[in-house]
């Protein structure tokens, strides 16, 4: 029997701009791993082991990472899932708790990126994203100026539009909604507001997408742990605790390539799978979400994993924007971080600062970007190449 598993703790630095800030790996590690330690309130020789994401370093700057918190002999797995690391190490946390291996966990996830948009590091082997590439190129083509990533989610954007009449503008309102949000988050890389009009008129990347609606690169860290109900009664965390009510992982799927969808090629189906899991798991639908941290490495994302998560029809997209339904006074609340767009997107940390967010709401401490009465919290983190990541949460009741 499996058991329950709840987020004790929860800690992330502020988002930055690639080398404005003096400090490594190890610095960031130390700073969330800290603070998600002090918010459970329990020492690091109660972690048991530990799950620690990230994509640009050496083989184990897991171990370098968890170093800075004490060496306890525990043991680490370095994860590296793309831009869905963070939820990655969280999922083999929650599972190494949920199947009795251990009564407490961390998940740990970091980066220290390079300016200006990714790249190929190594030449002299197979690329992961060669399929993905492919079906791209012989779908839409190639434009050797745009940034690749920026063309995989634009292709997106554009067959939505195409299809269901969306338009630039809804994107753009995406852009708006989430740098709007980012204005009260102390953590964002990015806390500067735009009119709708600076979005649609920043400089172009690949249309449809405006610079204003591309994530940045970032560094940054994030940290969680998990643990048992036996472990939660021990440190007398109950009135803290927020339950995983459902998590599931999907990888790609033949769709993802025979179907010949940009917006299928982006992950779609892997998020559309992943959702109806962690439903089904949970006994909660879409219906029943207060408040979601998404994965909007692009605005154009933002608006098909709407529909993929169930909170909108597919091809609603649109609708779903202009009504007002993803910010404050609608529906549900959208990315109130600011999303990746704002907040920032150091790969590694990105889903274990989507989690914090999330945990925060729930416990009632997001300060200015508090949505009210939020009771349940849904997380989407996606990686192309591919794997998406959605986990529901709903703060702990043990009476």
């Amino acid at each position: 029997m499996s058991r329950k598993v709840y987020v004790i703790g929860v800690g992330m630095t502020k988002f930055e701009k690639p080398g404005s800030r003096d400090w490594d790996y190890p610095d960031m590690a130390r700073e969330a791993g800290t603070k998600a330690l002090e918010d459970a309130g329990i020492p690091f020789d109660a972690v048991e082991q530990a799950a620690v994401g990230y994509c640009y370093g050496d083989s184990t700057c897991g171990e370098r990472g968890i170093y800075e918190l004490g060496l306890s002999g525990i043991p680490i797995y370095n994860v590296n899932n793309n831009c869905s690391t963070g939820s990655t190490a969280l999922f083999m946390a929650k599972q190494l708790v949920e199947g009795g291996i251990t009564d407490c966990a961390m998940a740990l996830g970091f980066e220290k990126m390079e300016k200006g948009s990714l790249g190929i590091k190594y030449t002299d082997r197979t690329n992961p994203m060669d399929k993905h590439a492919q079906a791209m190129i012989e779908k839409r083509g190639f434009e050797p100026k745009a940034p690749p990533a920026a063309q995989f989610f634009g292709n997106a954007g554009r067959e939505h539009m195409e299809r269901y009449g969306t338009t630039a503008e809804h994107f753009a309102k995406i852009g708006w909604k989430n740098h709007k949000h980012s204005v009260n988050n102390p953590y964002s890389q990015f806390q500067d507001e735009y009119s709708l009009e600076d979005i649609l008129n920043a400089p172009m990347v690949f249309a449809p997408l405006t610079r204003l609606q591309c994530c940045p690169t970032s560094d940054g860290s994030g940290a969680a742990i998990v643990a048992s109900e036996e472990m939660v009664k021990k440190y007398g965390l109950e009135d803290q605790a927020v339950e995983i009510l459902g998590m599931a992982m999907t990888t790609d799927m033949p769709s993802t390539f025979e179907e010949k969808s940009s917006i299928k090629l982006i992950g779609s189906d892997m998020t559309e799978k992943a959702a109806q899991k962690v439903y089904e798991q949970s006994g909660q639908g879409p219906e029943d979400v207060d408040v979601v941290e998404l994965h909007d490495c692009f605005s154009c994302n933002e608006l098909v994993t709407y529909e993929a998560l169930g909170l909108c029809p597919e091809g609603k997209g649109g609708e779903f924007v202009d009504s007002g339904a993803n910010t404050y006074g609608g529906k549900v609340v959208v990315n109130p971080s600011g999303g990746l767009i704002s907040k920032g997107h150091p790969l590694g940390a990105t889903g274990l600062a989507q989690c914090a967010e999330l945990n925060w709401q729930l416990r009632g401490e997001a300060d200015k970007r508090q949505v009210d009465g939020a009771k349940i919290a849904l997380q989407h983190n996606l990686g192309l190449g591919g794997a998406a990541v959605v986990t529901m949460y709903r703060k702990a009741d043990f009476r």
